[in-house]
């Protein structure tokens, strides 16, 4: 059997992986350390019983600890491009993304925007909410991949609602509408936003380098949906000839979903990856570029399994589940072409 003749990638929001004595958001949330080592243990397991060879990870608050526990469960590769924020010495806020591989990292970067066309898109002072990572990682048989990890601004209000002790209860009402309309469409606004532009950057970035694409992370909308719909490249449009749409192939991304129902006989319900409430949707994707397409000619990989750990969601066991995480974790298996 040819070594590594399957790799399999996951992204995995980790929930507030901040270790104690340290607390998240504020200064009443801190895990004890029974809880910590709770937390801890479930990654610990996941990554024992599933073995991904690369892991993008959201949420993360303490670095080093998630840098030394997945060094001692076989990643020595592990990169960060940013630090969450602390305030009052003690809680943080702002969480980073990480990657762990099994396979050498040769090159980290935080990704960049094109600020030309971010003032075309009429945006003033654009950050992204979360720094995105770009890792490019040599991966058996097919060489360097440039693999990005991102964690996309979440369908919460950008726009604080404070009462108003001077006013009615009427006029707090309206108010408080209004900031919510106006609040989360500016939310979709900067997660839309996040995903034109990093897709201008990872053409960008392929035009100079060829490298095959993986991108992964929690993206908080469908990826169907309208907000982000442009990521999935086959929806643009280019005028001109065949050759052009053959040349635009180079830089589709692909839901790895769909790329794997291509794989099997029977189609399947996709499994949610996050729930509120009585409603459930899938925010967590990983996206390939071409290499991993068993459509294209040419292409080293093929997507043979996707899998959403969840039982943690839909069936949990308090005792082993209470410190886990609100998502479930995709992974995909993808098999050597022969």
């Amino acid at each position: 059997m040819i070594k590594h003749n399957q790799i399999k990638v996951a992204t995995f929001n980790l929930y507030n992986y901040l270790a104690p004595p340290n607390a998240f958001y504020d200064f009443q949330r801190i895990y004890s350390a029974q809880q910590w080592a709770k937390k801890q243990r479930w990654l610990a397991d996941y990554l024992e019983n599933q073995q991904p060879d690369i892991i993008g990870f959201q949420e993360v608050f303490s670095i080093d600890a998630l840098k030394q526990q997945v060094n001692e469960q076989g990643y020595p590769y592990f990169a960060v491009v940013d630090e969450p924020t602390v305030i009052d010495e003690f809680i943080y806020r702002d969480p980073v993304v990480a990657i762990a591989s099994r396979f050498k990292i040769v090159a980290v970067a935080k990704v960049e925007y094109d600020t030309d066309y971010a003032a075309q898109m009429g945006l003033k002072g654009f950050r992204f909410s979360r720094d995105i990572i770009r890792a490019t990682i040599d991966v058996p048989h097919i060489g360097v991949v440039d693999c990005y990890v991102l964690h996309f601004k979440s369908k919460r209000s950008m726009i604080d609602n404070e009462y108003d002790d001077t006013s009615t209860e009427q006029q707090n009402l309206l108010k408080q509408l209004k900031e919510q309309i106006a609040g989360r469409w500016a939310s979709s606004i900067q997660r839309g936003s996040e995903a034109a532009l990093l897709l201008i950057e990872v053409i960008n970035r392929r035009a100079q380098t060829n490298n095959p694409v993986i991108v992964m992370g929690d993206f908080n909308n469908e990826l169907h949906d309208g907000v982000l719909n442009h990521l999935i490249t086959e929806h643009l449009h280019l005028t001109g000839n065949r050759q052009n749409s053959v040349y635009r192939s180079h830089f589709t991304l692909q839901d790895s979903w769909q790329l794997y129902q291509r794989h099997v006989v029977t189609e399947s319900d996709r499994e949610a990856t996050h729930y509120f409430g009585s409603s459930s949707s899938v925010f967590d994707y990983i996206l390939l570029s071409r290499e991993f397409d068993a459509g294209f000619q040419s292409s080293f990989f093929e997507v043979v399994d996707y899998h959403t750990y969840d039982q943690h969601l839909i069936n949990p066991q308090f005792a082993y589940d209470d410190q886990s995480t609100d998502h479930g974790v995709v992974m995909i298996t993808m098999a050597l072409r022969s």
